[in-house]
């Protein structure tokens, strides 16, 4: 555990975190002139936004942002899909003294291991069937800033010694050259797997987890937090409204119980959804029951 992250825990310890618990982050505490936690600096609300929550599991994650941000430790961000983990990266991001640097975001899971491994450390011309030109990868980009691994579970063992290189040692080989680049660059990686059942199936290298699993956190489902609801619902509508001009700005009693009684299988992404398309059909400025996708009456009622 590097200095940087001592100290923190250590302020924390001593002073608390500056916020009561079971409320929101404040205004307050977003704003660095006033906290003097973060230099000078004008940012908007963020996505994050969408996770304000009174929930207690979803306060002590706010407390670790506050205190790890500053600091260079890695973290790894554990839960179901759709829960917000990407949102979570950007906040600490964000709250960080890299926040003028870049954050890259790489969906693991998305590309093969061999482009996988291009788009994180680049390429150098003719190193592959293809590679007509030199490529800088995600890794390199984000420098100064934070690289946010997303799936982090879906990379092979092979791609994982390579990862587990940056971690240790900063630096790496563009595919195809000789050349080291080292990098000033803060991982932050994210599974929707259990990493230990993943290391006992052989699946996930045990070192590279414990360089990953320095500071963890979990995000809880969302039907563990739905005493949340309505102003999740309240806040998507507000920005759906400002981003997509859909009028519609409220919902139903009887539609809101619905959504109450749904399971959220998909969680904060899957509500989203819901909400974007159910605004979209909606004929006035409140959504109500048959505006509602099918799915949400089906396993509303069983």
């Amino acid at each position: 555990m590097d200095d940087d992250l001592l100290s923190a825990i250590e302020r924390a310890t001593s002073h608390g975190t500056g916020r009561q618990s079971g409320g929101p982050i404040s205004q307050e505490q977003r704003d660095p002139q006033k906290t003097g936690n973060l230099q000078s600096t004008t940012r908007e609300r963020i996505e994050t936004d969408s996770l304000q929550s009174r929930d207690m599991k979803m306060q002590k994650i706010y407390e670790v942002i506050e205190t790890i941000a500053h600091t260079k430790t890695t973290v790894l961000i554990t839960g179901e899909s759709g829960t917000g983990k990407s949102r979570i990266a950007r906040e600490i991001h964000q709250r960080s003294t890299r926040r003028d640097g870049p954050f890259i975001e790489v969906a693991c899971g998305a590309l093969p291991e061999t482009l996988l491994e291009s788009e994180l450390f680049g390429h150098v011309q003719g190193s592959f069937t293809g590679a007509i030109n030199n490529r800088t990868g995600r890794f390199e980009a984000a420098h100064t800033g934070t690289i946010f691994l997303d799936e982090i579970n879906s990379t092979t063992p092979q791609l994982q010694v390579k990862l587990l290189r940056v971690l240790q040692e900063r630096e790496f080989e563009r595919v195809g050259d000789t050349q080291t680049i080292q990098v000033n660059t803060r991982v932050i990686a994210a599974s929707n797997r259990d990493l230990v059942d993943e290391i006992e199936l052989g699946h996930f290298r045990e070192d590279l987890y414990y360089r990953l699993n320095v500071v963890r956190i979990e995000t809880p489902p969302l039907r563990a937090r739905m005493e949340d609801l309505p102003e999740l619902v309240d806040f998507m509508l507000q920005r759906l409204n400002k981003d997509q001009s859909t009028g519609t700005t409220e919902i139903s009693k009887e539609a809101m119980d619905l959504l109450r009684e749904y399971d959220w299988p998909g969680n904060v992404r899957e509500l989203e959804n819901v909400l974007h398309s159910s605004s979209v059909v909606s004929k006035g400025k409140r959504i109500l029951t048959k505006d509602l996708p099918s799915s949400i009456m089906e396993r509303s009622a069983k």
